[in-house]
């Protein structure tokens, strides 16, 4: 097993980690905001099904370390970018899952699914992006889940992660190549 995604169909993103454990605090990093916000997103998420919220991500927080975005990506790196998503699963510590880019996608969001097996004192973490609408999104989010699973397990080793946009800048164009 490698840390990269992978496609393994025209419209499924998978990753998988083995991140330090326990079951319950790798869980509590995926729901808990506190704990979220130092990886992915802020937001209070609701734990019925079909429950909608709204996600927030901010960047340059995950780390004391700056670092600067790309040109793309400057706008949202000063702003910072909110989404709505709609609970899909929530099965404490091993399963989370939600819609995937409600505003930007309408009628058709994708779906994120975090499934979570306990291995040890280690936790295998596999990250399912369905509903892919095409190759690009692909590899927007495959680059995008990297950067922030790499920032994650820098967090369960309670380690400081560098800036957010030099470890994005480490996948530029490496999943166009394994996406062939």
């Amino acid at each position: 097993m490698d840390n990269y995604g992978k496609l393994v169909n025209p419209h499924t993103v998978v990753f998988e980690r083995l991140l330090p454990g326990p079951v319950e605090r790798v869980f509590d990093y995926l729901w808990n905001e506190e704990k979220r916000k130092t990886w992915f997103t802020t937001g209070a998420m609701p734990t019925k099904v079909g429950e909608r919220f709204r996600m927030h991500w901010q960047h340059r927080e995950y780390s004391p370390h700056s670092s600067t975005p790309p040109d793309n990506m400057k706008e949202m790196d000063k702003n910072g970018h909110s989404d709505s998503f709609t609970l899909l699963a929530y099965e404490p510590p091993y399963r989370l899952a939600y819609t995937f880019g409600e505003e930007k996608l309408k009628d058709n969001p994708t779906a994120v699914e975090f499934l979570l097996k306990p291995e040890g004192d280690k936790v295998r973490l596999i990250l399912t992006h369905s509903k892919v609408p095409d190759r690009a999104y692909a590899l927007g989010v495959s680059r995008g889940w990297h950067s922030h699973l790499d920032v994650l397990e820098y967090q369960l080793k309670n380690a400081t992660p560098p800036g957010f946009w030099d470890i994005f800048r480490r996948y530029d164009g490496v999943y166009d190549k394994r996406y062939v």
